[in-house]
């Protein structure tokens, strides 16, 4: 039985070694392929992907009313004004500058003293931007869409939660997923060095009197706890990260800036799902993988309880208590499957190794304690 070629998608013909076709539908800009795998997954995967992908169609194989069915959809292209990614980053720049004016101690936000928090802002997004262009460059490498990073702005200490890029279609191999992961937690760190370096050879920032004299049960006092990577920094730049014998200075807020750069190393590198972490173990050990990723949800929930029972963190508590669920939900929706399973080389091994000892570097079980 033959099946006619649909208007611009590829012929049924070139793939029917691996699934044959016995339906072509179009649905808008969907073109769907009914009919039966003759193989595996990962093995159709593997050789439709680059038939449909030379036509200029993402691929995935999906079950609709009880039948199997090759859905392609045009490859997003980068057309046309980002409008999304733009308004988000403006919002974000007001959320981190908002944010900046606790740290730099500006009391009348509406006033051009608010600019007073740039440096901050700069420093931030220089950190969370350079670590979503690291998965950018080497997705459009590795011939992966992705999109430009979409910022997420919240009004909290930090002004933000993050950016995130959008990654849509098919990892070729091991190798693509291994570098689209890695790109991002080494860039960042990179730009962390560097707003980090900045802050600690910047001079402190004074206390305003207004909150020395005022009486102690109106402040809110937040405790930073230090990871080691900032730690030898200052050590090594022979510059304090606290001033206990004067009370009237603080740290530069770019080193906070550089701490909130160290502090989502350590969440991206959590090992499990679609996280950084995730898709760079994914890509050392292969499908092995998938028997380590059940116990880092455990580790996290031991975490918590460790810190509970034996230590005063509450907000470290609830913070190991919800990625632990984040973890638990990532590992039950699997990680990313490349269509190769070819092995990385030991260069590739070695940089994922030092990758993850460097996230240690950044880890501190209580990072912050409010009170």
């Amino acid at each position: 039985m033959s099946v006619d070629a649909p208007e611009a998608g590829p012929a049924p013909g070139r793939f029917a070694s691996v699934f044959r076709v016995y339906e072509v539908r179009r649905d808008g800009d969907e073109l769907l392929y009914y009919g039966d795998p003759r193989t595996d997954y990962q093995s159709l995967m593997r050789e439709v992907w680059p038939v449909f992908t030379e036509n200029g169609y993402d691929v995935q194989l999906d079950q609709r009313t009880g039948e199997y069915v090759l859905v392609a959809e045009p490859k997003e292209t980068e057309s046309g004004f980002p409008t999304t990614n733009v308004l988000l980053l403006a919002l974000t720049v007001l959320s981190t500058l908002y944010a900046g004016t606790g740290w730099y101690y500006v009391q009348d936000v509406l006033s051009l003293d608010i600019l007073r928090a740039v440096p901050f802002t700069l420093g931030v997004l220089g950190v969370l931007g350079t670590h979503e262009l690291g998965h950018y460059v080497l997705s459009k490498r590795h011939d992966v869409d992705a999109s430009l990073p979409y910022f997420i702005p919240v009004p909290t200490l930090f002004g933000t939660m993050g950016a995130v890029i959008r990654m849509k279609g098919q990892i070729p191999d091991r190798d693509a997923l291994f570098d689209i992961g890695v790109a991002g937690p080494l860039a960042g760190l990179a730009a962390t060095f560097v707003v980090g370096t900045v802050g600690l050879l910047l001079p402190p920032v004074r206390v305003p009197d207004y909150i020395l004299n005022a009486p102690a049960d109106q402040l809110v006092e937040i405790q930073f706890q230090y990871p080691l990577l900032l730690k030898g920094m200052a050590w090594v730049l022979g510059r304090p990260l606290e001033y206990p014998n004067d009370p009237t200075h603080v740290v530069n807020p770019l080193v906070i800036a550089a701490w909130i750069g160290m502090f989502i190393t350590v969440l991206n590198l959590i090992p499990v799902g679609q996280l950084d972490g995730g898709h760079i173990l994914r890509a050392m050990l292969g499908p092995l993988h998938e028997r380590i990723a059940p116990v880092v949800p455990v580790a996290l929930f031991a975490l918590a309880g460790g810190l509970y029972v034996f230590g005063n963190a509450g907000q470290a508590v609830f913070l190991w208590v919800l990625w632990g669920g984040i973890a638990t939900y990532m590992a039950l929706r699997g990680s990313a499957v490349p269509l190769s399973e070819e092995p990385l080389d030991r260069k590739r091994i070695a940089v994922g190794a030092l990758t993850f000892v460097l996230g240690a570097l950044c880890f501190v079980p209580t990072p912050i304690v409010i009170g």
